[in-house]
């Protein structure tokens, strides 16, 4: 205990720096929990899905990826309008809402535009449309 209290005191620059890099790391971390839904498998997806026929599905992918195949019922909103476009949602604030994107990357600023819009039961699909490829599920093109 002696030499940490002889460290601090010969290297007052570099303690302070490690104080500042820690308080950064658990702020990044904590803002990193609070913006992140409720991670969802497929499987846990699909069962989501048939309980709840009043869930909200949004494919945050380009109209492209959209058209080439996604999940049934899923509203294709673009992440660059995701702000402006997500307020016509505001009938499923209290309905499980489950979002996507291609790997599951993307949601993230999503699922905070929704917490901040208020919406409560927010779910992102683990591995995005690629793990729901993976996994066998099926896919709509309509």
């Amino acid at each position: 205990m002696q030499q940490i209290a002889e460290f601090v005191l010969n290297n007052p620059v570099l303690f302070i720096a490690l104080f500042v890099v820690l308080v950064l790391l658990i702020k990044a971390e904590l803002d990193h929990q609070a913006n992140k839904g409720l991670l969802v498998s497929p499987a846990s997806a699909i069962r989501l899905i048939n309980n709840n026929d009043d869930a909200l599905i949004i494919d945050i992918r380009a109209a492209a990826d959209y058209k080439k195949g996604h999940i049934k019922g899923a509203k294709n909103v673009q992440l660059s309008d995701f702000a402006s476009t997500i307020e016509s949602y505001s009938d499923y604030k209290n309905k499980p809402v489950l979002v996507y994107c291609n790997s599951g990357n993307t949601t993230r600023r999503a699922v905070k535009f929704l917490k901040n819009a208020g919406y409560e039961k927010i779910n992102d699909l683990e591995g995005g449309i690629v793990a729901w490829k993976e996994a066998n599920m099926p896919l709509s093109k309509k």
